[in-house]
């Protein structure tokens, strides 16, 4: 959960954000609500806003290295739009709700095609692109790998209660294959910021949770 003040500045922020794209307040509040609704979601315990706020944090943090920064923003407010753990198809369907939602405001089929791409992106199915914001928000989705060992504990224990309806041996064994997956990663984050920062600890964490 997250306090009001701070779900006020998160949608004072996305008004300031849209306004970059001459969206004027009241067409902006519309699909900012839904996405609170959806990030709010009673199956959601890790995929919501307190992630959406975290994956900003991250991408303000590396904005001098972003080329589109608009389009980082808005494909972190919908890359977990839709979310389903049952689905294999979640970014595709959060990708299509962005550009359903950003149509009717006037956005350039360009930026929209950005938007998706980034989206897309944040399956993590070890894309090699080297696209600057693709890395940006790749990191910044993955940022929680690197969290102190607290907020980690819980992030691990969240997306558990995520996945519920799995038996636990079947938990087991798909959770070690993810975790296994980054491990063998030659690098878990893309940009040099957050390599240096970030990386050690994403491989203790993940170390720790695995065995």
């Amino acid at each position: 959960m997250i306090s009001p003040e701070r779900l006020e500045l998160m949608q004072q922020t996305w008004v300031r954000q849209l306004a970059r794209f001459e969206v004027a307040p009241g067409d902006a509040y519309p699909p900012f609500d839904d996405l609170v609704a959806r990030y709010q979601e009673p199956h959601r315990y890790y995929h919501n806003l307190e992630h959406i706020g975290e994956v900003l944090k991250v991408i303000a943090k590396l904005s001098d290295l972003a080329n589109d920064p608009g389009s980082l923003f808005l494909a972190a407010w919908y890359h977990d739009a839709i979310y389903d753990p049952r689905a294999k198809d979640n970014e595709a369907r959060s990708a299509e709700l962005a550009v359903a939602h950003l149509t009717p405001l006037g956005l350039a089929r360009e930026r929209l095609d950005k938007i998706t791409a980034l989206i897309l992106a944040t399956s993590h199915t070890q894309s090699t692109s080297t696209e600057t914001d693709i890395c940006i928000l790749l990191d910044a989705d993955l940022a929680i790998l690197g969290a102190e060992e607290k907020r980690y504990r819980r992030y691990a224990e969240d997306i558990r209660r995520e996945y519920a309806w799995v038996d636990a041996e079947a938990y087991r064994v798909g959770r070690s294959a993810v975790l296994e997956g980054f491990l063998k990663r030659e690098r878990i984050y893309r940009t040099d910021r957050m390599f240096a920062e970030g990386e050690e600890a994403a491989r203790y964490n993940l170390r720790t949770e695995l065995s």
